[in-house]
C-alpha cells in the first residue's frame, strides 16, 4: 500500500461433473479423476496459476521466522517490497544508492521460483529528504536519475513495475504533490518513459487507492490511461490497491477493471486486505477475486502482506492468514474462486 511509513502505508474450475452415457466414457472419467491436472489446486498461487494467472503477497523483512516464510513459500507465487525498493531506502543520499533489500528479495524469489512486483519507483511520500527541497529542473533531473538507476539495476528480473503511485485526488483532480507542483502534468508521462528506456521488458504500471469502483478518481486515471494509450506513452497495466473493509461497496468493481482492460492494459490487485473478519471478510475476499478471474486481462492478485501479525491495519484483522498463521474463513472464499477460473 502506500500510505504512511509506520503503517506501511508508507503504506480447474472445480471441474463440471462430466456426464457419460458409456461404459468407456466412465472409465475415462474415472481415470480423469484421478489425474492430478483434474484436482482443484490446493495452494492459493496454484490455483491462480491454473488460469495464467499469479497470487502474491507483500514482504517484510521477516523471512528469518520459520513460519513466515514457509507460508509464503507454501501459498504464493509473487512478492513485492513493503518498502525496500521505495525511494527512502534505495537513494537516501543523491546518487547513493542502496539495494540490499530489494536484492534480498529478488534473490529470495528467483530462489524459490517466484516473480517480483517493483513497488515504487516515484510516490509522494517516503522520500527522502533531500528530494523534498528539490525544485525544478534539480528534481526534474533527480526523478529521471533515481528511475534510471533503480530500474536499471533490476531490468530483467521484475515483472511489473508500480512507475507511478497515488497521484490523484479523490476528487480526480492531481495531487498537489512537490512532484506536481513542480514539474507540471507532464511529469507521470516522463516517469513511465524514463522506466521504459531503463527497463524495457518489465509492465509498467500506474497504481493508487481508492479507484474500487466508477468514480471520480478512476474515471480521471481512466482518461489518463486512455490518453497515454492513444498517444504511445508506455503504460502497460494499471494497480488497483483494493484495502476494503467488510462493508465495502464493490457494485461497479468488475465493471471498473473491465473498462480498464478494454483499453488494452492489464490490470491487477495490488495491495489487497479486507478489515473485519468471518464471512463479512470472506465475502468481499471472494467478490474481488471473482472480479479478477472474470476480466481476462486482469493478471494477478497480491495481498498487502502474509499474517495479520505484520499488517499496517493488523487491529482490523485484513489478511488471509492469522496472528497464527492459520488459515482464515477468506481464504477459503479466495481459493475457491481461483480453482473456479481454471479451464
Amino acid at each position: 500500500m502506500t500510505h504512511g511509513s509506520s503503517r506501511r502505508r508508507a503504506p480447474r474450475r472445480t471441474r463440471t461433473a462430466i456426464t457419460v452415457a458409456a461404459a468407456g466414457a466412465l472409465a475415462a472419467a474415472a481415470a480423469l479423476a484421478f489425474s492430478p491436472t483434474a484436482q482443484a489446486a490446493d495452494t492459493l498461487g496454484g490455483a491462480a496459476a491454473q488460469s495464467g494467472r499469479y497470487f502474491g503477497a507483500a514482504v517484510a523483512p521477516h523471512l528469518g521466522e520459520a513460519d513466515y516464510e514457509s507460508t509464503l513459500n507454501r501459498e504464493f507465487s509473487s512478492v513485492v517490497a513493503e518498502n525496500a525498493m521505495k525511494w527512502d531506502a534505495t537513494e537516501p543520499s543523491p546518487n547513493q544508492f542502496s539495494f540490499s533489500g530489494g536484492d534480498e528479495l529478488v534473490a529470495y524469489a528467483k530462489e524459490h521460483g517466484k516473480s517480483v512486483r517493483g513497488h515504487t519507483l516515484v510516490w509522494h511520500a517516503q522520500q527522502p529528504g533531500w528530494v523534498q527541497g528539490l525544485t525544478g529542473d534539480a528534481l526534474r533531473q533527480a526523478m529521471r536519475n533515481h528511475i534510471t538507476k533503480v530500474a536499471g539495476h533490476y531490468t530483467g528480473q521484475i515483472d511489473s513495475w508500480d512507475v507511478v503511485n497515488e497521484a490523484f485526488e479523490w476528487d480526480g483532480s492531481r495531487r498537489q504533490s512537490n512532484l506536481q507542483k513542480q514539474l507540471g502534468d507532464g511529469w507521470i508521462e516522463d516517469a513511465f518513459r524514463t522506466a521504459k528506456a531503463a527497463d524495457p521488458k518489465a509492465k509498467l504500471c500506474y497504481n493508487d487507492y481508492g479507484t474500487d469502483g466508477i468514480n471520480a478518481k478512476s474515471d480521471a486515471i481512466y482518461r489518463m490511461v486512455k490518453d497515454f494509450r492513444a498517444r504511445g506513452v508506455p503504460i502497460d497495466c494499471v494497480g488497483f490497491q483494493s484495502h476494503l473493509a467488510s462493508n465495502s461497496d464493490l457494485g461497479t468493481y468488475r465493471q471498473n477493471l473491465q473498462r480498464f482492460a478494454d483499453l488494452g492494459v492489464h490490470v491487477q490487485i495490488t495491495e489487497l486486505d479486507v478489515g473485519g473478519s468471518g464471512t463479512a471478510q470472506a465475502n468481499v475476499y471472494r467478490q474481488v477475486t471473482q472480479a479478477c478471474v472474470a476480466v481476462a486481462r486482469c493478471n494477478g492478485i497480491t495481498v498487502w502482506g502474509v499474517t495479520d501479525k505484520y499488517s499496517w491495519r493488523a487491529q482490523e484483522t485484513p489478511l488471509l492468514f492469522n496472528d497464527s498463521y492459520q488459515k482464515k474463513e477468506a481464504y477459503g472464499a479466495v481459493l475457491a474462486a481461483l480453482n473456479s477460473a481454471a479451464s
